[in-house]
């Protein structure tokens, strides 16, 4: 029989990686107030799926894990991909995906050109 002084840090190390994964989802998102010139609030700025850098993502309110995930997906040609490619679960895309926009790299814009112009 195992002593439970040997279980002990598997145990603990167990909880908080559970811990983790549910505050990722758990967060609400950070909302980055937008000042134009005249001193009027504007919307924030929508976030690129496709270029946000990981502290960008962050500030929507994902967790690393999320984060990761977000950026290991890439390319996005729609921001509901998150959630049907299962990058995202619903309940942590909604909050944010007013925020977000995937417009599409440039490398496929011009593979897509190209095919189209290769077609005539």
């Amino acid at each position: 029989m195992i002593s439970p002084r040997k279980l002990l840090p598997y145990l603990l190390a167990l909880g908080l990686s559970a811990f983790v994964c549910l505050t990722d989802a758990a967060l609400p998102p950070v909302e980055a107030q937008q000042i134009a010139p005249d001193g009027t609030e504007t919307a924030p700025a929508k976030l690129d799926l496709n270029a946000a850098s990981p502290e960008q993502l962050k500030s929507l309110g994902l967790g690393d894990n999320y984060v990761r995930r977000v950026i290991a997906g890439r390319p996005y040609t729609a921001k509901n991909q998150l959630v049907s490619r299962g990058v995202l679960p619903q309940d942590a895309y909604e909050p944010i995906k007013e925020r977000l926009v995937a417009h599409h790299s440039l490398q496929e814009h011009h593979s897509s050109q190209e095919h189209h112009s290769s077609q005539q």
